[in-house]
């Protein structure tokens, strides 16, 4: 999924916890009022509620649970404003220090800094109980603070491999690859080359480019699958934790991929676009792109598999950002949406995994069985996500922009010692990140 842009560090943190949030509240609260734009506009009437989202995709699903409301509040309009997610970001980051944000709002990890500055507030005790007996609590941390939880989880962005069928059986590869050797392995038997040897089809298609944040999370999940991890808690605190071996094991998959058997070139057509065009035989993305092949390239041939121990999983959370008249009917919404007949829609409509336990997805994964590697997990498989701290994205995207220079790096390839001295200075800037917010863990 893609993951997040913004920028924590915009406003620049004091040492002190409480003076940090002070400080933020105060400066985004002059953002918020100097920007005055267009769509902060005055709160609309008791009739009329808002729901603003970051995935275009999902707006005939809110009006579907707008219509369904209608039952119980007959004179309700909804108007749903979805907008392409850093959109909808930065409208957030203008919009709730002032209070002018919709009535009910999309978030993931970033919710971590509006709710340590205290912008949104507690639901009814009736949601709270609503979660704890229907989620999974690892779906629900980025949603909690300070011990209290103040969002509903929706769905999760999760990642798997999809895969070239018709370009599997030509490389006389009848199975998706079980390590990350064999996803190495499999990218050079499947890479297609001109006279000259350049690559035209990408053996697998890696994320190599982009900006944000995006970058250092799909190299997480590389990492991950190689037994590592980018953070480590202690005590609620948290290290960088990925300048040790299995840090350049993953650092080392790329450099291979792309400067030593160039099964990949950063130039060339990469993620859902390559897949779709035939430019790739294989990627590592989320369940979304299901629903974009239906669309673009509905005879496309292909099939989807778990990763070999677990991916990162990034739930995206509703929150009721305004008390007031309002505010128990976005809550009644917001458990709309999470119903199990809605929730089902959403998985066959949008391909967006829902975060609610104990629904039955075999129905849909008869029609739709390239959702089977997303819903059907192993049950050893490991779902990981990005800490619920206010930094935590200022430190992926700096990680990011060091590693889109490093996986071309011809210096790096082949030499550990390169790799590790790499390594090593970007995790200690992921550390003074956290020292400078006191989450530093002890070493």
């Amino acid at each position: 999924m893609a993951f997040i842009a913004t920028s924590v560090g915009t406003f620049g943190y004091p040492t002190s916890p409480e003076k940090r949030r002070r400080s933020w509240l105060s400066a985004a609260r002059w953002l918020a009022v100097a920007a005055a734009l267009p769509m902060l506009a005055s709160p609309a009437s008791a009739e009329k509620l808002t729901i603003w989202s970051g995935w275009p995709d999902l707006a005939p699903f809110y009006k579907r649970v707008g219509d369904q409301l209608k039952a119980k509040y007959p004179d309700l309009e909804i108007s749903v404003e979805a907008i392409a997610l850093r959109e909808h970001e930065k409208r957030l980051a203008l919009s709730l220090p002032s209070g002018a944000a919709g009535d009910v709002i999309e978030m993931e990890v970033e919710a971590a800094r509006y709710l340590e500055a205290g912008l949104i507030p507690e639901p009814p005790a009736a949601i709270v109980d609503f979660v704890k007996a229907n989620y999974d609590m690892t779906r629900v941390k980025t949603a909690t603070y300070d011990g209290k939880i103040y969002g509903v989880p929706l769905f999760q962005g999760q990642g798997a491999l999809f895969y070239n069928t018709d370009m599997f059986a030509k490389a006389g590869l009848n199975s998706p690859p079980k390590t990350m050797a064999e996803y190495t392995a499999y990218a050079q038997k499947l890479v297609q080359r001109d006279a000259s040897g350049a690559p035209t089809v990408s053996g697998w298609s890696l994320r190599l480019s982009g900006g944000g944040s995006g970058i250092a999370e799909k190299y997480w999940t590389i990492l991950y699958n190689f037994g590592g991890t980018l953070f480590e808690e202690k005590g609620g605190k948290w290290r960088a934790a990925y300048a040790n071996e299995a840090g350049r094991n993953a650092l080392k998959l790329y450099l291979d991929n792309v400067v030593t058997y160039r099964t990949v070139l950063p130039e060339m057509k990469a993620d859902a676009e390559a897949f779709e065009l035939g430019q790739t035989a294989m990627f590592i993305r989320e369940s979304w792109v299901i629903g974009d092949v239906a669309k673009k390239a509905p005879t496309l041939k292909y099939a989807t598999a778990p990763l070999p121990k677990g991916t990162l999983m990034v739930p995206v959370d509703l929150y009721v950002p305004n008390k007031g008249p309002k505010s128990q009917i976005a809550w009644d919404f917001v458990q709309k949406a999470n119903e199990p007949e809605n929730l089902l829609w959403l998985l066959e409509n949008t391909a967006w995994v829902p975060n609610r336990k104990g629904l039955d997805y075999s129905a849909v994964v008869g029609k739709i069985p390239q959702l089977g590697a997303f819903v059907n997990t192993p049950a050893d498989h490991v779902f990981f996500t990005v800490p619920a701290i206010s930094p935590a994205s200022e430190i992926l995207t700096r990680l990011a922009a060091r590693l889109e220079k490093a996986f071309t790096d011809k210096s790096l390839a082949g030499s550990d010692a390169a790799i590790d001295a790499f390594l090593k200075s970007a995790a200690e800037e992921s550390d003074k990140i956290l020292a400078r917010e006191d989450l530093l863990a002890k070493p």
